[in-house]
């Protein structure tokens, strides 16, 4: 073997241990590395209480994952004022026996949610290299969940159905209009419908200043912007996993949608015209159980403080 063949092979060896190593890493290490992000925006009249809101997102929960099951619950100490949850909590048909687990805790805390396609049909394997050629794709063959009994429970926690739906709730004395989308990255938002009930609902609730919130599952551009567009000043969404493999120094390789990387997670502004919104994007807490794997992208929680206006 000549100098220069070693010296290749050495450089393979070297290049595959720390392939090798990054993927134990992803899959024992941080994948487990459960992190709470804290944030806060100045939304609210003048004189408001504050109100912590508690963002989950893609939990995608197997009934084995005690660790996330037993961590989610425990937030329930922080006392949030509001849970909203933008989907994917289901990852595996038994996934809802994790999710009662994680989410007994919360009962009788008000909270709001939308689907994501993970919660209407179940996980399938696919080639993690497709995600470079853009959005998922949706295979012709793939497993039904029980959605019915999923949101079925979360009416038992007094959580509201934002599936292309408006409600009205008022927390800590401030009223709040959300308005919400059913999963975009699956076409099955109805943006049509959100004019209509949002004058419906102040309609029949005149009360003084209001403050308005969006929420989605997958943060496609076109969702944002209508989002803005009907007034929304917050917006709440995750889908993304926050790239789930990301590069130090460079972030995130892909969104699986069309929002740019440097918004794929994270507090950001999201504008649209001469208005904005505060765009939340969890990188959620799971992944799906064909893809075990994060690297340089913590899977987290979000607690965001709604506060007054200066």
């Amino acid at each position: 073997m000549t100098t220069g063949t070693r010296a290749a092979a050495t450089a393979l060896g070297v290049v595959a241990a720390a392939g090798a190593a990054a993927f134990t890493y992803g899959v024992v290490v941080e994948r487990t590395q459960y992190t709470l992000r804290t944030a806060t925006v100045e939304v609210l009249p003048a004189g408001s209480t504050p109100i912590r809101v508690l963002h989950l997102s893609d939990l995608h929960m197997a009934p084995w994952q005690e660790d996330k099951q037993q961590w989610v619950s425990e937030l329930a100490r922080l006392a949030p004022d509001l849970v909203v949850d933008t989907g994917d909590n289901l990852g595996h048909r038994d996934g809802l026996t994790g999710i009662r687990s994680a989410l007994d805790a919360f009962a009788g805390i008000p909270g709001v949610y939308v689907n994501g396609s993970n919660d209407y049909f179940g996980p399938t394997l696919k080639n993690p290299l497709r995600y470079f050629m853009g959005p998922s794709k949706h295979p012709a063959t793939v497993e039904r969940l029980d959605t019915p009994a999923l949101e079925g429970y979360f009416a038992s926690l007094g959580w509201k159905n934002l599936n292309n739906r408006a409600v009205t709730l008022e927390i800590n004395g401030t009223i709040i209009d959300f308005f919400g989308v059913d999963d975009p990255h699956r076409h099955f938002d109805r943006l049509d419908r959100i004019p209509g009930a949002l004058d419906e609902l102040r309609e029949e609730d005149d009360r003084g200043p209001r403050v308005t919130i969006g929420v989605a599952h997958a943060p496609y551009q076109y969702v944002l912007n209508s989002f803005v567009t009907h007034g929304a000043e917050v917006i709440f969404a995750g889908h993304t996993h926050g790239g789930q493999v990301c590069v130090p120094g460079f972030g995130a390789l892909v969104t699986n949608c069309d929002i740019p990387r440097d918004q794929v997670k994270g507090l950001s502004l999201w504008r649209r015209g001469f208005h904005s919104a505060y765009l939340n994007v969890s990188a959620g807490l799971g992944t799906s159980i064909y893809a075990p794997f994060r690297f340089a992208c913590r899977p987290e929680a979000t607690l965001l403080t709604l506060a007054p206006k200066p």
